[in-house]
């Protein structure tokens, strides 16, 4: 499986639309935008997972750099993602 992280989208788009925008590349076995916990909007990024390295590397060469809705967007293989330090909120006196 290959998956991308596509970066800078516009707020109009969402996981559906993710898919369509990608899924002449390839059968995607995932699309998801990633949106804020709280307010529940865009981020701005979101991942499409490929059933296949090939489809993957396709979509990355082709749409790395295209504009959607008027913003160009970022397509890059996605990385695992890092793990971050706990942040302690006691206070100590």
């Amino acid at each position: 499986m290959g998956k991308v992280y596509v970066g800078n989208l516009p707020w109009s788009v969402d996981s559906a639309k993710l898919k369509e925008l990608f899924a002449p590349f390839g059968d995607i076995t995932e699309a998801t935008v990633i949106s804020d916990k709280f307010s529940g909007r865009s981020k701005g990024f979101g991942f499409v997972t490929f059933s296949d390295d090939a489809a993957s590397g396709k979509a990355i060469s082709e749409m790395n750099g295209k504009t959607v809705d008027g913003r160009e967007i970022k397509v890059t293989e996605a990385k695992p993602m890092e793990e971050r330090p706990q942040r302690s909120f006691r206070r100590s006196y």
